[in-house]
């Protein structure tokens, strides 16, 4: 069992940036990749970054590739997602996930844990 919490959310002008964290519980961390979703008010949840086990490779949506990196610590049990030149697009609940399963990092499938989210909110 994972528990995963976000925090860092909050209210951003466009152009702004933001850097989300996910803190996990137990002692597993660093057996699982790591995701961040989100939803849009009225949409579906999409996938936005992903990052494997050890770290060594990251996968982002064309919507946020070059603005949005996620990076671990696994000593600290912590995954983070650095945001920059936010849009108003970009605002939606964002959640991390927990990925037991190897590969489909882009859908929900492999993820079997998830957080609560956290609200981002883009004004423009």
């Amino acid at each position: 069992q994972v528990q995963l919490v976000e925090s860092g959310g909050g209210l951003v002008a466009a152009g702004g940036s933001l850097r989300l964290s996910c803190a996990a519980s137990g002692h597993t961390f660093k057996t699982y990749a790591m995701g961040w979703f989100r939803q849009a008010p009225g949409k579906e949840r999409e996938f936005v970054a992903a990052i494997t086990r050890s770290g060594g490779s990251t996968y982002y949506a064309d919507s946020v590739k070059g603005r949005f990196t996620i990076s671990r610590d696994n000593a600290k049990d912590t995954v983070d997602l650095r945001m920059i030149s936010l849009k108003p697009e970009d605002t939606a609940v964002y959640y991390c996930a927990a990925a037991g399963r190897i590969g489909g990092w882009g859908t929900e499938a492999p993820y079997d844990y998830w957080g609560q989210g956290t609200q981002v909110t883009v004004s423009s």
